[in-house]
């Protein structure tokens, strides 16, 4: 077993146990497998991927591995499990847990709500007479939600790979100048090298490079090449480090020689947006506000922002809270959620602008976690 503390784990079961008893609901499956990622098991506890967990209303946490050694080590359950004891099924697995747990036919069990229809029929065809649910205000959307509020042993990993992201930052910029990183493909792998040399498990999304032949593009395809980076005109750089699990999300733009007046204007366009953004985070503000006001910024000069402000980010690079110009965005900043502000703009002609900071929503407003800039070299 590694020295990761157990509680943070069970208190999040226990928020998960005391919403199943809430409604009378016997336990809750989470399921991470490949086909079907689901980070919520990771948080749930600490467990990487490839597992199955049934948290009960009594507040046990039960993990069914397939690497059961691995789990071993790395996981803090109540209990761990083989696969292979289960005959590698899920559906034997659940309901083997739950004859272990003395949860008897007609209880009601919450099934993940992406479960396929074919594998629902199963659960249903071959789990007699449980009551299994499959919906979209279940369990797993009730833990989505609970992601959204980073707790303490959260934020402080947040706080660590923040560091390390603005020590990378502060490297490439030092490697842009002095000709060292002058390839897309030479950013790239600087930062995966120098992100797991700082302890970090990679990269937490592919780092997105693009020189100013391709900076166009918000996110361009494919995220990186051979070609020039860091030469005259605009240079975009998307990236973030994932440290136990939790991925940060920056983005530098690189600006060589003189700009144009269009790019000028994109460039001082793109800070103004962030700043202004930047000062209206604190909690109780709709998100949909910040949006709003950064895309009317843009309009009243003429330009259009092809792509939300920003998003929450955690163990996946996007979670909830949105930050978008949408009606369908209910979503109020509240203290914990960690978001990213990401004010763009791009012009086939120019080239892309975009700045990108990740911030922690604090009881009395928030902190720059992340000290990302566009660099004139």
């Amino acid at each position: 077993m590694n020295g990761t503390s157990a509680e943070p784990f069970a208190a999040r079961r226990g928020r998960i146990a005391a919403w199943l008893k809430e409604r009378g609901i016997a336990a809750a499956v989470f399921e991470d497998r490949e086909g079907r990622r689901d980070p919520t098991v990771r948080y749930l506890t600490g467990q990487p991927g490839d597992s199955l967990l049934l948290v009960t209303a009594e507040g046990r946490g039960i993990l069914v591995s397939w690497d059961v050694n691995m789990a071993q080590a790395l996981a803090r359950a109540d209990e761990i499990l083989a696969y292979g004891d289960f005959e590698r099924k899920p559906v034997r697995a659940v309901l083997g847990v739950l004859a272990r747990e003395g949860i008897r036919p007609g209880a009601q069990v919450e099934l993940p709500s992406t479960l396929a229809y074919p594998e629902y029929i199963r659960y249903a065809e071959e789990g007699g007479d449980f009551d299994f649910l499959c919906r979209e205000d279940g369990a797993d959307e009730f833990a989505r939600g609970l992601r959204a509020v980073k707790d303490s042993a959260e934020t402080e990993v947040y706080r660590r790979a923040s560091a390390i992201t603005d020590e990378l930052i502060d490297a490439l910029e030092a490697g842009v100048r002095n000709g060292s990183l002058s390839s897309e493909v030479d950013a790239a792998l600087f930062l995966e090298r120098e992100s797991r040399t700082r302890g970090c498990e990679g990269m937490g999304f592919e780092t997105l490079a693009a020189g100013p032949a391709r900076s166009f593009g918000i996110h361009a395809f494919p995220p990186c090449t051979s070609g020039a980076f860091g030469t005259g005109g605009l240079s975009i750089l998307d990236f973030g480090v994932r440290l136990e699990g939790y991925t940060t999300d920056v983005t530098m733009t690189f600006v060589r020689g003189k700009p144009s007046s269009r790019q000028e204007r994109m460039i001082s366009l793109v800070e103004e947006a962030y700043r202004e953004a930047a000062a209206m985070l604190r909690p109780g503000i709709p998100s949909i506000q910040v949006a709003r006001r950064v895309d009317e910024l843009f309009a009243d000069q003429g330009f259009k922002m092809p792509h939300a402000l920003g998003h929450g980010i955690g163990l996946e690079a996007h979670e909830a809270p949105a930050l978008r110009n949408r009606d369908d965005n209910t979503w109020v900043l509240a203290p914990g959620h960690v978001v990213t502000l990401e004010p763009g703009l791009y012009d086939p002609e120019a080239g892309g602008v975009r700045l990108e900071n990740d911030f922690l929503i604090g009881p009395g407003g928030a902190e720059a976690l992340t000290r990302s800039r566009i660099v004139r070299l």
